[in-house]
């Protein structure tokens, strides 16, 4: 108020609902697939019926579809907002985790010797700028654990390293070899959110195997889980990009948390060590300015139902798009949304899990 009133009166606000059919909000049946065996274990339905309602109301927003393994078995897929089985979902930073898992086989096949390897085995520096001893020693565990010296952070619009700022240039990995380090950081010693560093872990990959990222993930990764449909998204030097974008549909993902729930193997074949999986899946760092740890880029944090809390590690990506691994539970829960870039994306799914689909589980 600068002056004086001019004009008064009452407005009325109806608020009316979507009608919403009985259907849009029924248990959906899960169809015949040969993936998974379909689990005898019992879902509060009424907990999943009350998720769906508030799905189809548009309390939570864009989200596109629900699996929840239990005990090696599908419980529960659902679809929603015109998705289907077949859809391949734009997960986002979800595919960092991938970029772990392919470190993980290339350290497990002798390609890399370990993931104490420094940048300078890899590249020479002095061809980029601001060479200096402390970039020389980051390691590929710094970049898995984001907690490199490098002077770039996601979480900060304001510096050089911002993926906002590496996306129009024509070489991602110059662009992040030539960062300065940060005379604030210590390697290993803080954790920051930098995509940037998964890109030069992705070249590492692509000039360490043979043939190059992209087939070495289909032949060790992708056909022993069984996904022969998936899109990469690729760098300007045409790389399969490890930092995002890589799409695959609702019950591949369930695969690839499967995997890690069963330490390393997939129906019978070993696709990872039981070593990687363990120090992909502990508390390697605390995260900065939010609760949780950080693995070899997983996402760890605990989930309270009834006064008690279950560790997640999750692969964790815009949008709202979720692989939670629950080892003590024995479960996996996958949840694709679209709510790119929206401030809810994250909590949103954070509350279906608390209060819908944990309960729904442990009841």
């Amino acid at each position: 108020k600068t002056g004086e009133i001019i004009a008064k009166g009452n407005l009325d606000l109806i608020i009316k609902k979507l009608p919403i059919s009985p259907k849009a909000i029924e248990i959906q049946a899960i169809k015949k697939q040969n993936v998974f065996q379909i689990s005898n274990a019992k879902l509060d339905t009424n907990k999943i019926i009350a998720l769906n309602t508030k799905i189809a109301e548009q309390h939570f927003k864009a989200i596109t579809s629900i699996v929840i393994l239990k005990d090696n078995a599908l419980v529960l897929e659902e679809y929603f907002n015109g998705a289907n089985r077949k859809t391949l979902h734009d997960t986002r930073s979800v595919g960092k985790s991938f970029a772990s898992a392919l470190i993980g086989i290339a350290i497990d096949k002798g390609y890399i010797k370990t993931e104490a390897e420094t940048l300078s085995s890899f590249y020479n520096l002095s061809n980029y700028k601001n060479n200096n001893p402390m970039k020389s020693n980051i390691s590929l565990k710094h970049l898995l654990t984001m907690s490199s010296c490098f002077d770039g952070s996601d979480q900060n619009p304001d510096s050089p390293g911002n993926e906002e700022n590496m996306y129009p240039t024509t070489d991602w990995v110059k662009f992040a070899l030539d960062l300065p380090a940060d005379p604030i950081k210590k390697n290993g010693n803080q954790w920051d959110y930098f995509t940037a560093g998964t890109i030069v872990l992705g070249d590492i990959i692509h000039r360490s195997v043979p043939e190059g990222l992209e087939k070495f993930a289909k032949k060790n990764l992708f056909m022993p889980l069984g996904i022969h449909r998936y899109k990469w998204e690729y760098t300007p030097q045409k790389v399969a990009n490890t930092a995002g974008g890589l799409r695959l549909s609702t019950l591949d993902l369930a695969k690839f948390g499967q995997l890690y729930l069963n330490k390393g193997v997939y129906k019978g074949q070993a696709i990872l060590s039981e070593k990687w999986i363990s120090e992909s899946l502990s508390k390697q760092i605390a995260l900065s300015g939010q609760e949780g740890h950080y693995g070899y880029l997983f996402w760890q944090k605990d989930y309270e139902v009834e006064g008690q809390k279950h560790e997640a590690y999750i692969c964790n990506g815009n949008g709202g798009n979720k692989i939670f691994i629950f080892k003590a539970l024995n479960v996996v829960i996958v949840i694709s949304a679209t709510a790119y870039n929206k401030p809810y994306a994250h909590t949103q799914v954070d509350k279906m899990l608390e209060k819908y689909l944990l309960p729904a589980i442990l009841d």
